[in-house]
Order: C-alpha cells, then sequence, then structure tokens
C-alpha cells in the first residue's frame, strides 16, 4: 500500500480526521504512529483544570438535590411554573453548566489533540461502558467517570477497566445500583426497599458477555445479590462509613445479601464486596466477552458487518493477552481488513463533527457553537439514549434528514470561515489518494471557497472514513 494512502488511513479512520498540521509521523510510519500512542499515559488523559473531580461533582449534585428538597417540600406538583421555574429548572441549569464544560473541553482535546488514535479509542470504550447523562443525579458525573475511569484505564485491562467503571457514582447513579438492598440483608428485611438488578443486567448484556453470551435471569438474580452493598458516599449513606468522603465508592455491609452465589455456573462464597468483584472478573475474561470486545472494536474501525477472521483475531488477543487493552490496540492495528483502500464506515454525527472541525485547522471551537452544532448534528455527548451507547452503524446515521442536517452546519461552518481557507488544498491533504478526482475537480470549480468547503465536507471521501 503507499505510503500516502495508509497515512490518510491512519489519519482518518483509526484517527479523528486529520489536521493541515498532523505530525509528520504519521506520513512517514503511520502503524508505528499508530502504536506509540497506546502505551502512553499522556496519549489518554485529558488535563482536568477547572473541571470537576468525582468529589466536587458528588458535592454539586448534593447541594442540588439539597436545595432541591428545600424548596419543594414534596410539593413541586402543586406548585406555579414560576415557582417550579425558581425551584427547579434554575439549579438544574447551574447543574448543567458542569455537563456543558466537560463537552468543552472533550471537544477541544479532540480538535488539537496529535494522538488521534488514542482519542478515538477513549470515545469508543466511553461509548461501551455508557453512563448518560439523561438523569439529574448522573449529570455531573458523566464527564468525570470518562475521565477518572476511562481515560485512565486505557493501558490496562479490560477486567481492571470493568470494576472501576461499577465502582464509580456515574455507573451506580445511572443504573440504580447505590441504593439496591438484598432481601435479606440487615436493611432490606427493615425497609421498604429492595433488589434492583439493572446493573447486573447491563453488565451481562451490555458490556462482557452479549446478550448470546449464554446468561439466564436466574444469573442477572445472582449477580445483583452479589452487588447489593456496592454504593457511593453521599447524604444518609455516608453517615454508614465513617470517614468516606463524598462521591467515594463504599461497601455498605447492611445493604449486602448474604450467603454463596452461583453465576454461569460457578459457585463464590459469602466474602462481602469481594464476591461481586470476583464476578466481574470472571465475566471480563470470559470467552464471550472477548468474542462482543472484538465484534464491537472491529464494527467500529473496519465495517458494519466486520470480517470473521478479523473478529476472530482480535478476540483471540483478547484472550491470551488477559484482556490487555493495548495488546487487544496493537493487534487491531495489524489487521489488513482495517486497513482496507475502500473507505467502509460512515462517520457519526460526533465523527463528522470533530473531523470537519480539524479538516479546517481551527485551533478552538466556542461553546455556544459546539453546543448548538451537537444539537442539530443530533449526538450531543454523554446523552446515549440507553445504555447500549449510541448506536455504530450507517443505517442510524445516514437518513435523509439527518443528511440534511449535516448540509445546513456545514453551509453554517464554510460561510464563518469565508475567504479564512483554500478547500482544495485542505482536501488535498486531508485525503490524500482518497480523495477523488470528480470530488476535487468539484471543489476547485466551486464558485466561492463557502460553496468548495461545503463540498468538501458533504463528500463521500470526507462523510466516509
Amino acid at each position: 500500500m503507499p505510503r500516502t494512502l495508509a497515512a490518510s488511513i491512519a489519519v482518518n479512520r483509526f484517527g479523528l480526521g486529520a489536521r493541515p498540521d498532523e505530525p509528520e509521523a504519521a506520513t512517514t510510519d503511520p502503524k508505528a504512529w499508530l502504536a506509540q500512542q497506546l502505551t502512553r499515559t499522556s496519549s489518554f488523559t485529558l488535563p482536568s483544570g477547572g473541571l470537576p473531580t468525582t468529589r466536587s461533582a458528588a458535592e454539586a449534585l448534593g447541594s442540588y438535590l439539597e436545595d432541591l428538597k428545600t424548596k419543594t417540600d414534596g410539593k413541586a406538583g402543586k406548585m406555579s411554573p414560576e415557582a417550579q421555574e425558581e425551584a427547579i429548572l434554575k439549579p438544574l441549569k447551574q447543574l448543567r453548566e458542569i455537563l456543558i464544560a466537560e463537552i468543552e473541553a472533550r471537544t477541544l482535546r479532540g480538535l488539537t489533540t496529535e494522538a488521534g488514535f488514542a482519542e478515538r479509542l477513549v470515545l469508543f470504550w466511553s461509548n461501551h461502558f455508557t453512563v448518560s447523562a439523561n438523569k439529574a443525579v448522573t449529570i455531573p458525573f458523566a464527564g468525570v467517570f470518562e475521565r477518572e475511569v476511562i481515560r485512565a484505564g486505557m493501558t490496562g485491562t479490560f477486567a481492571d477497566l470493568l470494576v472501576a467503571s461499577t465502582r464509580h457514582p456515574g455507573m451506580l447513579l445511572y443504573l440504580d445500583q447505590a441504593q439496591s438492598m438484598g432481601p435479606n440483608s440487615k436493611a432490606g428485611e427493615r425497609r421498604d426497599k429492595g433488589l434492583n438488578e439493572n446493573l447486573a443486567r447491563e453488565i451481562l448484556e451490555l458490556q462482557t458477555l452479549g446478550a448470546q453470551g449464554g446468561y439466564t435471569q436466574a444469573d442477572v438474580t445472582e449477580f445483583a445479590k452479589a452487588l447489593t452493598g456496592w454504593s457511593l458516599a453521599g447524604g444518609r449513606i455516608k453517615l454508614l462509613v465513617p470517614g468516606a468522603d463524598p462521591g467515594d465508592f463504599i461497601f455498605v455491609d447492611r445493604f449486602h445479601e448474604p450467603g454463596t452465589r452461583t453465576v454461569m455456573g460457578k459457585r463464590y462464597s459469602a466474602d462481602g464486596e469481594g464476591q461481586g468483584e470476583a464476578i466481574l472478573r470472571d465475566l471480563a475474561n470470559h470467552p464471550s466477552t472477548a468474542q462482543r470486545v472484538a465484534t464491537k472494536l472491529a464494527r467500529h474501525f473496519i465495517s458494519d458487518a466486520p470480517p470473521v477472521s478479523a473478529v476472530e483475531a482480535l478476540a483471540r488477543s483478547f484472550r491470551t493477552s488477559g484482556g490487555r487493552l493495548p495488546a487487544l490496540h496493537e493487534t487491531l492495528i495489524s489487521l489488513d481488513d482495517a486497513w482496507n483502500p475502500e473507505a467502509q464506515k460512515f462517520k457519526s454525527p460526533n465523527e463528522f463533527f470533530l473531523s470537519a472541525l480539524r479538516f479546517t485547522g481551527l485551533p478552538k471551537v466556542e461553546r455556544k457553537a459546539i453546543t448548538a452544532a451537537h444539537g442539530l448534528l443530533g449526538q450531543v455527548p454523554w446523552q446515549a439514549p440507553s445504555p447500549e451507547g449510541w448506536p455504530d452503524d450507517a443505517a442510524s446515521w445516514a437518513g435523509p434528514d439527518a443528511v440534511i442536517k449535516r448540509i445546513e452546519w456545514a453551509q453554517g461552518l464554510a460561510d464563518r470561515l469565508g475567504t479564512k481557507v483554500r478547500p482544495e488544498s485542505l482536501a488535498r491533504a486531508a485525503l490524500g489518494p482518497a480523495l477523488s478526482v470528480a470530488t476535487a475537480q468539484s471543489i476547485d470549480r466551486a464558485e466561492s471557497a463557502s460553496q468548495g468547503l461545503t463540498l468538501a465536507l458533504m463528500s463521500p471521501e470526507f462523510q466516509r472514513r
């Protein structure tokens, strides 16, 4: 394969799209450029200056809930619209400012990073372990979950990432685990609350084995019982574990269902917090998990219907390496199918947005423009409609209405940039040999730079990777 074509694939398919100032290393040795990103923690780190920690996010949530309780006093349904605005909506908007700041920071990272492959992997795994800010209680945690769990776990193992994900307040609150109690636990016997199976079910179905992975409803229930007591410090629960800071993961023995558990045919002794972790680690290393993760990774980087041989190679790498993520990602780089000269994937709205901004070489984007673009294009970060995350196939994003919205946004961007860019030069630099003669000619013959930029961004070569 010509080096220039390989470089184009490296920055556009594996990365987030080419910038005019893309590192020379991406051209001289594309595979080495990708590989060297995988073991450097700096490739994945997002500086947290001004962004919340898990503790400060928990404190913000606690203040919001306390304020809400004081102002509504259980009478929200009887309040006037004006009173509801003051008591409920204004505090919620303040909470959402945390999320908006996280979205801006993540977008600017994607816009300027020289480690585009590492950043794409963060986005992939963050979607796999979805924490959606579609609940008030998860709004301040979605961004910090990605920074402190996903980014921090990219050089480790899948098992460690799974355990860290399950322990984080974002996941515990999103999937209603924080107050799940065993029916025979000390607290469960005295309260009108009980077992919640949401987290256990989604871990089995979405994060590990998959729907066809061989588990049963009995496995879900047993796993959910093993996870009882996994909670976070905050509010009254903080009092149960003296010395814990808001947002800390805590194990509340009074919530835990006593006894041994049997999951996927294996018996787990009564070991308190350790019982749930032992099950998580066995699930992480199960062959069905290797197959599911391999399929999702191949689907994301190769095609909506990836070759069986590619999936098997990734699954084998997962199994033989003990789920080491750098080894899995190195295997991905080595696959011939991943370097197919023909683009196979239609970009999701967020991929299109980031790659378009990188294409223009912009150093930054205003917060309002980021918010407006995500709203128009239909993929707001950390707003996935379900624990399954955002879909990763063309059928979900290539409908007529979605394409029209892309055109609208592309035209708006092109109009704002005006004569500041030379679209024909940008297209040749970003797409390289992938740029067809027909597309190059249409950009060259455009009546204006604005029209040429719109044509470049909406070209088949740019819309696919």
